[in-house]
C-alpha cells in the first residue's frame, strides 16, 4: 500500500584515483552547478574531448548559445552515437553488481555524466578508458539514498530505484528531473515493485521503498512505460522465484539493458516482445556489453538532411530499428535508401507528403514501440513544414511536447495547433532565421533543424538542453559543411554583444 504523509504532493564518493595532472587526466564536463565529482583516469584525450572539455568549463554565470546561418545544403557522412536511452538504463544496472561492469559505445552528453555523478556519490569507481568506453565498480556502494540535489536534475534518476532496491532491499529518491514535456507518472514503477512485495511510503519531498526479500510475480503494467519496464527489469532479476511482465515495453534501449543483464548472468527470456519471462538469480557478475547507435539520433539525421535539402549518409545506422521511423518520414515524402549498411538520406529529392486513400489529410502519430517514436514527433513537425502539402502530427503521450511550435510560427511555418497534442502542418515554409530557446532535448534539436533550413541568421539559447542528449553536435553538423557556432554569452549580456 501507499503510505503518504497529510502534506504530500502529486508528482505528474568514494574519492576515486584522480590525478590532476593536465595531459594525463581528463575531466569530463562536470554537471550544470557546481565542480565534478569524477575520480576519472584515462589516456590523454583525442581532439574531440578535449573541445568538450572546453565546452564543460563554462562559468556559472555564463550562458552557451549556438550561432547558425542557415540555408545551405549539407553532404557527407554522420554517425549516430551510442543509445542515449540505453546508456541510462545499463549504467544504473552496474549497481547491481559488485563486479566492474563496461560498457562502450557510450555517449559523452550531460545527461550521462550526471549520472556517473550520481553513481561515484554512491561509492562506485567511474573510470572512462577510451573516448566511449566506461568501467563502473560499485563494490563499495553501501547505500540505497542518492544525493537529492543530483538525482533532481535527470530523469533518469528513476533507475535507480530498481537497482538500488534489489541490492540492498530500500531506497530513497526525490521526485525525477528532465524535460517539462507534461505530466510523466511514477505509478507504474510502484504498481512494478509492488508486485514484487515492496512496500512505498510518499512525503513531499521523496519517496521511499522497502522490501525484506523481492518475490517473483506476474505483474501487468498499466502503461508501457519503457523506464518503468526497465527498473521492473532490474528488481525481478534478482527477486526469488519466476518474474511475468505483461505490456511491457520493447523498445531498442529497453533490449540493450536486458541484454546487458543477460551477459551479467541474469535470465531473461522474451527480450523485444511485450512479456518478458524473468527467472530470479542469486547474484549478477561483471560483464562487457556495447550500446547499439542511437536510433533517435538516426531519425534526428534524416530530418536533418531533408529540411536542408542534402544527400546525407548515415553511417552504420540501426537499420534494425528503423521501419516505424522511415515509415513516418515516407509520408513526409522523405526518401532513404540502405548502401553496404549505411542509411542514405535523398533530401535533395522533391518531397511531398503523401495523402491517404481517397485524398483524405495523412498523420504522423507516435506509439509504443514498434510504432513511430515520441522522441521523433518534433523532428517530424520540423520535416513537414519543408514538405508540399499537409500533414496532422499528433504527440499522444506528452501534453506540452508540441508548445515550440510557436517559435516554428514565428520563422515562417503555417502551422495550427489544434490542442496540447495535435498540429497540422501546412508546408512548404520559407523559414527564416530567428532568436530562439530550446525547451526540451528533443524540441531543442527541431529547432536547430529549423535554423539550418532557414535563410539568415539565428541564434539557440538554452542549448544545454540539446547538449544533454547530442554529443558535440555542433562540431558533428560542422563536418557536414553546416554553418554553426558555439559561443558563451556572459549573463545579462544581449545577443549582439554576444556575436
Amino acid at each position: 500500500m501507499f503510505q503518504s504523509d497529510p502534506g504530500a504532493i502529486c508528482w505528474s564518493g568514494m574519492p576515486g584515483r584522480l590525478n590532476p595532472r593536465v595531459g594525463e587526466d581528463y575531466l569530463p564536463e562536470p554537471a550544470l552547478d557546481g565542480p565534478s565529482l569524477f575520480p576519472y583516469r584515462r589516456h590523454p584525450p583525442p581532439d574531440h574531448a578535449r573541445l568538450h572539455q572546453s565546452h564543460s568549463a563554462t562559468p556559472a554565470t555564463s550562458m552557451p548559445v549556438f550561432e547558425v546561418h542557415g540555408g545551405t545544403p549539407l553532404a557527407g557522412s554522420i554517425r549516430p552515437t551510442g543509445n542515449k536511452n540505453a546508456a541510462l538504463p545499463c549504467l544504473a544496472a552496474t549497481l547491481l553488481t559488485p563486479e566492474p561492469v563496461t560498457l562502450e559505445n557510450v555517449p559523452r552528453i550531460r545527461d550521462v555524466e550526471t549520472l556517473l555523478e550520481i553513481l561515484v556519490s554512491l561509492g562506485a569507481e567511474v573510470e572512462w578508458t577510451g573516448a566511449d568506453v566506461v568501467t563502473v565498480t560499485a563494490a563499495a556502494v553501501t547505500a540505497g539514498r542518492p544525493d537529492p540535489a543530483l538525482a533532481e536534475r535527470i530523469r533518469a534518476s528513476i533507475l535507480l530505484a530498481g537497482p538500488l532496491l534489489a541490492r540492498f532491499g530500500m531506497v530513497t529518491l526525490p521526485p525525477p528531473g528532465g524535460d517539462v514535456i507534461g505530466r510523466r507518472r511514477l505509478d507504474t514503477h510502484f504498481l512494478a515493485f509492488q508486485g514484487m512485495g515492496a512496500e512505498i511510503a510518499l512525503t513531499g519531498s521523496d519517496f521511499q521503498i522497502r522490501a525484506k526479500g523481492l518475490q517473483g510475480s506476474d505483474i501487468f503494467l498499466d502503461e508501457p512505460s519503457v523506464t518503468a519496464t526497465e527498473n521492473a527489469v532490474m528488481a525481478a532479476v534478482r527477486a526469488k522465484g519466476r518474474t511475468r511482465l505483461r505490456n511491457a515495453a520493447a523498445e531498442p534501449h529497453v533490449q540493450d539493458l536486458c541484454r546487458l543483464l543477460v551477459a551479467m548472468g541474469a535470465r531473461i527470456h522474451g527480450v523485444g516482445t511485450h512479456t518478458l519471462d524473468i527467472e530470479g538469480v542469486e547474484e549478477l557478475g561483471g560483464a562487457t556489453y556495447r550500446i547499439g547507435a542511437d536510433h533517435i539520433e538516426t531519425g534526428s539525421f534524416i530530418g536533418l538532411g531533408a529540411v536542408t535539402e542534402s544527400e546525407i549518409r548515415i553511417q552504420d545506422a540501426p537499420l534494425e530499428h528503423l521501419d516505424s521511423t522511415l515509415l513516418g518520414f515516407r509520408r513526409l515524402g522523405v526518401e532513404c535508401s540502405v548502401d553496404e549498411g549505411d542509411l542514405v538520406v535523398h533530401g535533395d529529392r522533391d518531397r511531398e507528403i503523401r495523402a491517404d486513400a481517397f485524398g483524405h489529410v495523412p498523420k504522423v502519430d507516435d506509439g509504443p514501440w514498434p510504432a513511430f517514436p515520441a522522441d521523433l514527433t518534433s523532428i517530424a513537425l520540423v520535416t513537414a513544414t519543408r514538405s508540399r502539402g499537409t500533414v496532422l502530427i499528433h504527440e499522444k503521450m506528452f501534453e506540452s511536447r508540441m508548445f515550440f511550435t510557436d517559435k516554428l510560427v514565428g520563422m515562417g511555418a503555417q502551422i495550427i495547433l489544434c490542442d496540447p497534442h495535435r498540429a497540422v502542418v501546412v508546408g512548404p515554409a520559407e523559414l527564416r532565421g530567428a532568436s530562439l530557446e530550446s525547451p526540451d532535448i528533443r524540441a531543442g534539436m527541431a529547432l536547430l533543424l529549423a535554423a539550418l533550413a532557414a535563410r539568415g541568421r539565428s541564434v539557440i539559447h538554452n542549448i544545454r538542453q540539446i547538449e544533454r542528449g547530442y554529443e558535440r553536435i555542433d562540431e558533428r553538423l560542422r563536418g557536414l559543411g553546416a554553418r554553426i557556432e558555439r559561443h558563451e554569452l556572459e549573463s545579462g549580456v544581449g545577443e549582439e554583444e554576444g556575436r
